[in-house]
């Protein structure tokens, strides 16, 4: 994790840390002596791309400065049952104040990386691209976001003030007043209008949106939820457009690890997925104290 990030994140972790007390942790204030120091194994249970190493870390520093760190296995590297991922040394009541919080930041943001990896591997050779969407826990987007790109995936927008993405409800508040009149490319006109150089994404649920869409120079076309037989006759619609002016294709809606090479093979240059940070499991990581001194 480059240091821009991780200073980015610090409020994060330190209002985590500040949520769980770890500050004020009546157990281990009481029982363990503050002279103590341990060293300690964080270790993968199951196999997982590991993610958050810098954000476990920290969250031990943020109690214990002076604590010392020996990174094994790098974000973005898979991480074998039963591998070290990384060991520290650190004074014990700060360890286990912030283990709670370190570990579900790791847990977490390992867990987003390995479904991740099970998509980009699942088509592979393809040529699409697998994105990720604003499906994320409120405060976490970042962190989430860069656990995605360490799974091998790629970003959408980070938010919304990155390009323009009209959906049906844009479509149909946007002032049109007269049902029929309701027009994707009066819609994007508007926006070009008002922010020339920002890309406009289209939503589009059916073949008649999407030919109002390249009509309007969508800049990416998304097809959501549509069935295959129609995915297939919006993108040879598509692809029949010049190469180097048409707009890209998206596939969202419905999409698994059992229906994405599926959704691969049909061509589109990219297939966004919500579950990549919504419905991630975490991953089984531990972390396994030692008595120093």
């Amino acid at each position: 994790m480059n240091k821009k990030l991780l200073n980015i994140t610090m409020k994060t972790i330190t209002a985590a840390l500040k949520e769980d007390a770890a500050f004020s942790d009546i157990t281990t204030l009481s029982v363990v002596p503050a002279e103590k120091i341990v060293s300690a194994s964080l270790l993968a249970k199951t196999a997982c791309v590991v993610c958050g190493s810098d954000v476990f870390a920290q969250s031990i520093l943020e109690l214990d400065p002076k604590a010392k760190f020996k990174f094994i296995i790098p974000d973005g590297k898979l991480a074998k049952a039963g591998e070290v991922i990384l060991k520290l040394t650190a004074c014990a009541r700060s360890i286990l104040s912030a283990e709670r919080t370190a570990l579900n930041f790791i847990q977490h943001l390992s867990g987003v990386a390995t479904v991740t990896a099970s998509y980009v591997n699942a088509i592979k050779g393809s040529g699409t691209i697998i994105l990720d969407t604003r499906k994320t826990i409120p405060g976490l987007r970042l962190l989430e976001k860069y656990a995605v790109s360490c799974g091998g995936a790629k970003n959408h927008r980070m938010d919304l003030s990155q390009m323009a993405m009209l959906k049906d409800n844009h479509i149909e508040l946007s002032g049109n007043t007269n049902r029929a009149g309701k027009s994707i490319g009066e819609a994007v006109a508007k926006i070009r209008k008002s922010k020339p150089k920002i890309q406009v994404e289209v939503e589009c649920e059916n073949l008649l949106q999407v030919s109002s869409a390249i009509k309007a120079k969508a800049d990416i076309i998304m097809l959501d939820n549509m069935r295959i037989d129609t995915l297939k006759s919006a993108i040879k619609t598509i692809k029949v457009l010049d190469k180097t002016n048409r707009p890209k294709i998206e596939i969202s809606g419905r999409v698994s690890l059992k229906t994405v090479r599926k959704l691969a093979a049909l061509g589109p240059d990219f297939i966004s997925i919500g579950a990549l940070t919504h419905s991630a499991a975490a991953a089984d990581i531990s972390l396994e104290i030692e008595c120093k001194k």
